[in-house]
């Protein structure tokens, strides 16, 4: 169980120059610099960098985006739109904060409904 709960407590990190291909699931929270093309699935914060790119679903409790995004995205808590951030896709959060000069394109829900359970591919799994 120590092995599981030092796991989560330590950051995960995407540098610059990298790209992976595939779907990311951690327990712990991530940071992104480089290029993901998958979905992301995080209990911890998912943090997107200026230069950090996702083309992919995002499934978190948190999240900070000052990089692009291109998918769907669920936040049960608070999603936060960086002044440098490029996101295309719908957004579901529990709380949303934009910056001046973030470009975001797509549908938007958020408060007590949009963080009850899991959202993304819900139409998928009936």
């Amino acid at each position: 169980m120590k092995n599981v709960e030092m796991e989560s407590k330590l950051p995960n990190m995407i540098g610059p120059g990298t790209k992976i291909v595939g779907n990311i699931e951690t327990n712990g929270d991530i940071r992104i610099d480089g290029n993901i093309e998958g979905n992301i699935n995080s209990k911890g914060k998912v943090v997107v960098g200026n230069n950090g790119f996702v083309k992919g679903e995002v499934l978190c409790s948190n999240a900070e985006i000052s990089g692009t995004v291109h998918g769907k995205m669920a936040i049960t808590e608070l999603l936060s739109l960086k002044a440098s951030s490029k996101v295309n896709g719908d957004i579901k959060s529990g709380k949303l904060s934009i910056e001046p000069g973030a470009l975001f394109s797509g549908t938007c829900s958020m408060g007590s409904t949009a963080s009850s359970g899991p959202v993304i591919n819900r139409e998928e799994k009936k």
